[in-house]
């Protein structure tokens, strides 16, 4: 029931706070009490990319190994794996940063009114003469074939000059 949900709060809460041993706690509470391990394996690879994110980009290794080790082996044997990952994220540095600009790129594709602009023509795939033709592709670089910083732009023309890592939630 609700303690099903307060308790995996409580876990998510424990990681960001980084509390080690509150972390473990209510994993244990969870497993002891025949949460199905599997739940919360996939609650910690979304926890490793929202909350730790590129502050700990290995995280999310951590938590796709637990995941399947979780599956291959079971409970009770899986325990120890789930609280290593615990205690790998309640020690990790946290950053929201991804999960922040991915939300303000939501935002902009919320808030867009008419039809959403065209991908630029340099950025399409041409893989026919007509498209060719057309302009597909053409004045694309291909990055890894120069040796300095290459200037191109990737955002369709509306959104040029746009931050999603900075831009503000209203």
């Amino acid at each position: 029931g609700e303690e099903h949900y307060n308790c995996i709060s409580a876990l998510h809460k424990s990681m960001r706070g980084s509390d080690e041993n509150a972390s473990l706690y209510w994993l244990a509470r969870m497993l002891e009490g025949g949460e199905d391990p599997l739940y919360v394996a996939r609650r910690l690879v979304r926890f490793a990319s929202e909350d730790i994110g590129l502050a700990d980009p290995l995280a999310l290794t951590q938590a796709v190994a637990a995941y399947q080790g979780c599956h291959f082996i079971g409970m009770p044997e899986c325990e120890v794996i789930l609280a290593q990952c615990v205690v790998y994220f309640a020690r990790a540095p946290k950053s929201i940063e991804v999960y922040r600009a991915y939300g303000n790129v939501k935002e902009c594709l919320r808030m867009h009114t008419g039809p959403l602009p065209p991908v630029p023509l340099h950025l399409r795939n041409a893989p026919t003469r007509l498209m060719k033709s057309l302009g597909y592709g053409k004045g694309y670089k291909y990055n890894p074939m120069y040796k300095e910083p290459v200037e191109q732009d990737y955002l369709p023309e509306e959104l040029k000059g746009t931050d999603f890592f900075k831009a503000q939630k209203t």
